[in-house]
């Protein structure tokens, strides 16, 4: 990480992922939310077959930014697939069924904000175990 007053650069090849407190542990997360104030973010690695806990966001808007590979979102209540191939960019709403998946062959890394930054307002669903 480089820091100066007022910034904090993260450079992608650099980053320490650590398994997630739950759900498939084969995913690695790097925390970025310790240096944000107004927003949470993280950056998420997903290995090819790798789910994403199922869930809808109560308070949170949440964006999806493709950073590497492939990623997939499960939306809505019955789970509609959309494919984010790198660079892409998807806003989620309040109150979406979703899930984080990766249906590829190669690892996909997803930078994730969400706004406002409040914790605990998420309700998590079942997992209809996409293909």
């Amino acid at each position: 990480m480089l820091e100066g007053p007022g910034y904090s650069t993260f450079l992608l090849d650099k980053l320490d992922f650590t398994p997630p407190s739950a759900g498939d542990q084969s995913r690695g997360i790097f925390r970025l939310s310790a240096a944000l104030r107004n927003m949470r973010a993280n950056i998420w690695r997903m290995p090819p077959g790798s789910l994403g806990r199922r869930h809808r966001e109560l308070v949170q808007e949440e964006l999806f930014v493709v950073l590497e590979g492939t990623a997939t979102l499960m939306l809505g209540e019955r789970a509609e697939p959309v494919d984010l191939p790198v660079g892409s960019l998807t806003i989620v709403a309040p109150g979406t069924a979703l899930q984080l998946v990766n249906r590829g062959a190669h690892d996909a890394c997803v930078l994730i904000v969400g706004a406002p930054p409040e914790q605990g307002q998420v309700e998590y669903l079942p997992d209809p175990r996409p293909s």
